[in-house]
């Protein structure tokens, strides 16, 4: 494990993990520090969160209960508070408490599934990267309060080029993130078009406003699962079969519809006097944002 040209924090940790998960066949690897920073004792709680249902468990340090020495100088301090509040916001992982700890017990189940030599990281940006899949995998992410003690002996091997590719890294991440998010408005404008030039086409044909508005709804719907799931998504496949995955998008899109199709009937009694097909572009407003957060999950 230790052969090999020292190039990082991140290239030591996939090649351990790897070695791990294929001649081990490993249930579980986790990380911790070798200098005693992290406290063997602790082992046990974090297993024991894996145990409980956990993919992913975090020996936190800025959860209640968890601590950093009080002695850390001023630099150490703000890099690692401004590095794990970067993290947190401009990666949106705000849901962790300690997105850059190094003390962690991960499933090797969930860690199969993702592409270690992918995540292009030398240093220390490897945490939030590796933690960053987990979630796009959807992952179970738990946390369990440490005390964080600072090494004996020794000094840290965190050099400027390591700050330099964490926030790097980060505005990658995001931009990554931005982009999904942006590729999937773009294309539900088509689908805006699908479902107002179906509303429209079944109301010139005399069909009823309010058969015709869940059945245009529907047709969007339909076509949405079958673009999100290959092109919106496609670094997200599930092991679920097609059937299984058109349920669930089913699942959520229901609660679309439903919100849709209430903004459509209580504007067309509120206002009989308007276009339906004011009410029925109306009623897609809301649910845009619900759509990305569920079908993105």
């Amino acid at each position: 494990l230790i052969n090999g040209k020292k190039q990082g924090l991140g290239v030591a940790y996939i090649r351990g993990m790897r070695y791990a998960l294929q001649e081990l066949k490993a249930d579980a690897v986790m990380e911790m520090d070798a200098d005693f920073s992290h406290q063997p004792e602790d082992v046990p709680r974090l297993i024991a969160s894996l145990e409980s249902g956990a993919d992913f468990v975090i020996g936190s340090r800025y959860m209640p209960g968890g601590k950093i020495p009080e002695d850390w100088g001023l630099r150490r301090t703000l890099l690692s508070r401004l590095g794990n509040i970067f993290a947190r916001y401009l990666v949106g992982l705000s849901e962790v408490k300690d997105c850059t700890a190094g003390f962690r017990a991960i499933r090797g189940e969930i860690l199969r599934k993702i592409d270690l030599n992918s995540l292009a990281v030398k240093g220390y940006a490897f945490q939030i990267t590796l933690l960053h899949q987990i979630l796009r995998k959807s992952g179970t992410v738990a946390e369990v309060p440490v005390e964080f003690v600072d090494r004996v002996r020794g000094t840290t091997k965190l050099g400027i080029s390591d700050i330099i590719e964490f926030f790097l890294k980060i505005l990658r991440l995001r931009v990554q993130d931005c982009l999904s998010f942006l590729k999937f408005y773009v294309m539900g404008l088509l689908f805006v078009f699908v479902n107002l030039g179906s509303f429209l086409l079944l109301t010139e044909i005399d069909i009823n406003q309010f058969i015709a508005s869940p059945i245009a709804i529907e047709l969007s719907i339909l076509s949405n699962f079958l673009f999100n799931n290959y092109r919106s998504f496609p670094d997200r496949r599930p092991e679920d079969g097609m059937v299984m995955r058109s349920l669930k998008f089913k699942g959520v899109s229901l609660l679309a519809l439903g919100l849709s199709y209430t903004v459509f009937v209580v504007l067309c009694l509120l206002f009989p006097e308007n276009p339906p097909f004011l009410h029925q572009l109306a009623g897609i407003i809301p649910v845009s944002g619900l759509s990305y957060f569920a079908k993105s999950r």
